[in-house]
């Protein structure tokens, strides 16, 4: 179903409609969809927009369709074009045309906003746990190793002695900062668009701070017009995963290098490793 309409009389022709479509990958904002809308309902509710008989209603109906969502028995079909118009979908399917009184004083514009933070700072949170294991893994692994001498190098050439704890600690340095840009992202990121409309707000809305509160933001973006046009918050988290990347690639390289012949300082697990189709002899820590 399409959540706009109005003065038009003609659907889009095919190619938009297949060009406009982004349900195929935003589908994994769906529980964030949810949260988000009975955040928003709430604020309907207490505004006197929604009766609150009916505020139960369209709640029960959006748990029971998260709850499927979750559990993989409700999904977007060929029809919907994104995550929102296909849970608008499957709740005026589940409740009827209540569910549609979901829509007043909402825009697509903070609802996808406040989605697709909400995605990420779960999603930057994992990865900040994982590292944090990560670099334990390297502490413990240091500790093991403050003995152990061996060469340092530059340009792959000797260069001086050094502890290979100290070697192996680097990487927790790296990580480390990696886990305070995630740290420092959250604090900067972590306002609520929701309540912002299109761009002037909403009068439907006129508590976007208890919105904020529920769904555990730490406040309300100050200007509407920013709150829905910024996407700071994607490149910056973009640039997080980029430079966690490159952590991680020196690492997986170092342990290549080192599992050669010629160094002999690593074995690669065989539950991490491939082989050849041509040489049995070879072990490569492809992995």
């Amino acid at each position: 179903m399409a959540l706009w309409g109005g003065r038009f009389s003609r659907q889009p022709a095919q190619s938009v409609a297949a060009l406009s479509r982004s349900v195929d990958f935003d589908w994994r904002l769906a529980p964030y969809d949810i949260k988000v809308n009975l955040a928003h309902l709430d604020g309907l509710v207490a505004a006197g927009v929604i009766a609150a008989g009916n505020g139960e209603v369209i709640r029960a109906g959006l748990k029971a369709l998260g709850s499927e969502i979750v559990a993989g028995k409700f999904t977007y079909n060929d029809n919907d074009e994104d995550v929102h118009s296909a849970i608008e979908r499957g709740l005026i399917t589940k409740i009827g045309a209540i569910g549609g009184a979901l829509r007043a004083g909402r825009s697509r514009n903070d609802l996808v906003v406040t989605d697709f933070k909400l995605y990420l700072i779960d999603h930057l949170l994992e990865v900040a746990a994982l590292t944090t294991d990560l670099i334990a893994a390297f502490n413990v692994q240091s500790e093991k190793l403050v003995e152990v001498i061996a060469p340092g190098f530059t340009h792959l050439q000797h260069a001086q002695p050094i502890v290979f704890g100290h070697e192996l600690a680097k990487h927790s340095q790296a990580l480390l900062r990696d886990v305070d840009r995630i740290g420092d992202w959250i604090v900067r990121n972590n306002f609520s668009p929701l309540g912002s409309g299109a761009l002037a707000g909403s009068g439907l809305q006129p508590n976007p701070e208890a919105s904020a509160q529920s769904l555990g933001f730490d406040g309300v973006l100050a200007n509407s017009i920013d709150a829905v046009s910024d996407r700071d918050f994607a490149a910056e988290a973009l640039f997080i995963m980029a430079m966690l990347g490159v952590h991680l690639s020196r690492i997986g390289e170092e342990f290549t290098l080192w599992s050669t012949t010629e160094f002999a300082w690593v074995v690669i697990d065989d539950a991490y490793s491939t082989g050849s189709s041509i040489m049995p002899q070879k072990k490569n820590p492809d992995i």
